[in-house]
């Protein structure tokens, strides 16, 4: 995967197209990633000993890698990752 933690990044599909953040986790083995800001969701939460209060806490989701795109910082434009090898053999 090309996109890590700390990577500046615009949502290119779903419901957020166009929103811009950071990458704040990234979970390879499903390729999907935390955006900061962005796919947030509401979940019922139930009040526990450690947080007595309950409620409805709205946090991020997780979207998949496709549907994000690296942001060059400079030109503020969506840009292809990729690797590259410097040594060949």
């Amino acid at each position: 995967m090309n996109i890590k933690t700390g990577d500046k990044v615009r949502v290119i599909a779903g419901k957020d197209k166009g929103k811009e953040g950071s990458v704040t986790k990234v979970f390879l083995k499903t390729d999907r990633v935390i955006v900061e800001g962005v796919n947030k969701v509401k979940k019922h939460q139930k009040p526990t000993q450690a947080e007595p209060k309950g409620g409805i806490i709205e946090k991020e989701a997780a979207i998949h890698v496709s549907n994000v795109m690296l942001l060059d910082a400079s030109k503020k434009k969506t840009i292809r990752a990729s690797k590259r090898e410097s040594n060949k053999k």
